[in-house]
Parts: structure tokens; C-alpha cells; sequence
């Protein structure tokens, strides 16, 4: 009978070690990648209301590439010049921090090494960026305010002119060299074109555009590739996305689940630009409607 007590109490000590031992580990819920937020659905909404998105200026909303940092840009309230900033996941936990001075508008290649920043970049040197050093030219020396790659190393970017119109240019990684940029066609370049935002797989083009058809200020637009590779006529994203107010700067998570964007929330300035969310089966029911 001693024994058999012995044993139980043997085995039930077992389980509570267990219990503790697990009880130290981060649950899957705070691990949850998107800042513990709950998903939105094809509607779209703030991200992390007063936390990321706030009554000041953020801008961008970007994941890093193992979904561990979200990054973007604030100005306004403690930030009294636009600095980007990230959040970093630790054990669970995200934890806020100041990267540098705003320099360019980020963008994280699909490998998680390079983050690009407009005619700049910084490579990734353990779980910290290198120092910023700027594109060999043409691309250093362009008025670009975004650039993105894809997984093949295409640049997408656009360029700026003085007289607020812009279009989007491509350049080929060909051989480990850049091939001269490249205008794409016609039907995305209407002279107002910017930010763009390319799928890993090239397999769509998102960007905003200010176009006659559009809800009023800058819109987002999507272009799907075709099989012989031209670009298919784009699409207004919709009302769900688009109002009369300036939408742009569209990016998907990493994971391909979801779309972030950018909206100015006071009409007539830009003090108060919030960061939004979607489900991005909205980019496949766009796909379906061609």
C-alpha cells in the first residue's frame, strides 16, 4: 500500500512539474503575430486602435518577414519629427522601440534581408539592421518615394516629378546585374501612379492612383498579371477601401492573409493618417470579377 502511495504521489508531483514548467511558456494566443489583435474581415478597420493607430500621423504598417516586428513611421504627439518606429514580439510580448529618423518609406524584401527605404536600403545583420547605405544608381539618384521587390529581386518603383505627377517603373535582377528601369504600360501609368506594392510572385501590382473614376482622392488599384505576361487593366479596389479621402501605401502580410493600408483621416491635411487592415481574400474576389 506504501508503495502504490508512493507511486501516485511520484506520478502527480511529475504532472505538476509539468504544469509549471509549461506554465513559463507563451501560450499561442500571445504569440498571436498581429500585436494580440483580433482579424478583420472584408471590411476594413484601424489597426490596434490607440496603441498603432492613433489621433496622429502613422504611416505605412509593415510585418517583417518572420512576422516578429511591425513597423512604421509616426509623427505627431511624443514624436515630434516622423520617426520610424517597430514594434518587436519578445516571448509574447510586443514591445515598442525607435529605429532610426525617418529616411525613405520602408519596405522588407521577401526574404526578410534587405530593407529597402526608397533610393536606400539596410541589410540584416543577426536581429539588427545595418547602417543605411544608398542604391547604385540609376535607382539611388531617382525621386523615388517606394520602392518593392519581389521574390525574383524585380524592382517596382515609382518617380516622383516636381509637378506632382509620377509614374511606375520596373528593372529586371538579370545575371546579378539591374537592367536599365523600364516604364510599365500605359493602362497603370495614367500620370498619377504611385506606391507600389509588388506580390512576391509577380502574380499582382497594387498602387494608388488619382483617377477620374475614382472615389475622390487617391485610390488604390490592383493589376493582375496575365499568362503572357502583360498587365491587366487595373481595378478600383472599391468602396470598402476607397472613399473620397486619400487611400494608399498597400502592402500584405508576409503570411499572405491580410492587407494593409494607409487613409488620411482629416481632409485638406495629413496630421492624422491611420493604418488599416483587411482580410486579403478581397485581392482574390477582385481576381475572380476580371
Amino acid at each position: 500500500m506504501m508503495q502504490t502511495n508512493l507511486i501516485a504521489t511520484l506520478v502527480l508531483s511529475a504532472v505538476f512539474i509539468s504544469v509549471a514548467a509549461n506554465s513559463n511558456e507563451p501560450s499561442s494566443s500571445n504569440l498571436n503575430p498581429y500585436l494580440g489583435e483580433q482579424p478583420p474581415g472584408l471590411t476594413p478597420k484601424p489597426f490596434a486602435p490607440g496603441k498603432v493607430t492613433t489621433k496622429h500621423y502613422e504611416l505605412t504598417g509593415l510585418f517583417s518577414h518572420d512576422m516578429s516586428s511591425f513597423y512604421l513611421i509616426r509623427n505627431g504627439g511624443p514624436y515630434t519629427a516622423p520617426t520610424l518606429t517597430r514594434y518587436r514580439n519578445e516571448k509574447g510580448q510586443w514591445h515598442e522601440e525607435v529605429v532610426s529618423k525617418r529616411v525613405g518609406t520602408p519596405f522588407i524584401s521577401p526574404d526578410g534581408q534587405t530593407m529597402y527605404l526608397s533610393s536606400r536600403y539596410k541589410t540584416k545583420i543577426g536581429d539588427k539592421w545595418s547602417e543605411i547605405k544608398k542604391l547604385p544608381a540609376p535607382f539611388g539618384t531617382l525621386p523615388t518615394m517606394r520602392l518593392t521587390v519581389s521574390a525574383k529581386g524585380t524592382f517596382f518603383f515609382d518617380e516622383f516629378k516636381k509637378d506632382f505627377t509620377g509614374d511606375i517603373r520596373y528593372a529586371r535582377l538579370i545575371e546579378g546585374k539591374y537592367e536599365a528601369p523600364k516604364l510599365l504600360s500605359k493602362n497603370i501609368n495614367a500620370g498619377k501612379s504611385f506606391h507600389p506594392f509588388i506580390a512576391p510572385d509577380e502574380s499582382y501590382l497594387i498602387f494608388d492612383a488619382t483617377r477620374a473614376e475614382g472615389f475622390g482622392g487617391s485610390d488604390l488599384y490592383i493589376s493582375f498579371k496575365s499568362s503572357d505576361g502583360s498587365w491587366g487593366d487595373p481595378i478600383n479596389m472599391g468602396d470598402k477601401i476607397n472613399t473620397p479621402a486619400w487611400e494608399a501605401l498597400a502592402n500584405v502580410t508576409p503570411d499572405g492573409k491580410y492587407l494593409f493600408f494607409n487613409r488620411n483621416m482629416n481632409t485638406g491635411n495629413y496630421d492624422n493618417v491611420d493604418i488599416f487592415w483587411v482580410d486579403a481574400q478581397i485581392i482574390k474576389n477582385l481576381k475572380s470579377q476580371q
